[in-house]
């Protein structure tokens, strides 16, 4: 196999100043200032604004992240509440749909197993398909 490092470079044409602001109990936002190489502000591009906000499951907190469309820092204020809203409802329904293709996953006992539950093993569970059950 080719030995295939890379080396890890920023985009000059894609970099951001990042503030980061917060109340200290909702949650954070950041703001997203485009820049040029030569570390000036990029006029040509829009400002992002980035909330994060966290939500507890039983595996403890996770932190979930939601693009703000604001084009003044008050109007993200304004509507970190909503994408908030919005951005853990999404991260409950893909929670949700992982967790419904997990549970529909079908499992077959001894298929392709042999002796101990390994695989390798010929149909029927043991080598040589010696099994008690046997399918046609």
């Amino acid at each position: 196999m080719a030995d295939e490092r890379r080396e890890a470079s920023m985009d000059a044409d894609a970099l951001y100043l990042e503030e980061v602001f917060t109340d200290r109990k909702v949650g954070m936002l950041r703001r997203m200032t485009p820049m040029t190489k030569d570390g000036t502000p990029d006029s040509t591009r829009r400002v992002l604004y980035i909330g994060q906000a966290e939500i507890m499951t039983n595996m403890g907190p996770m932190p979930i992240n939601f693009e703000i469309e604001a084009d003044t820092f008050a109007q993200a204020i304004a509507g970190f509440g909503p994408a908030a809203a919005a951005g853990i409802e999404r991260t409950v329904q893909q929670i949700q749909e992982m967790r419904r293709q997990a549970a529909s996953q079908l499992v077959v006992p001894g298929a392709g197993m042999g002796p101990g539950g390994l695989p390798g093993g010929m149909p029927g569970g043991l080598p040589g398909g010696r099994g008690k059950i046997q399918m046609p």
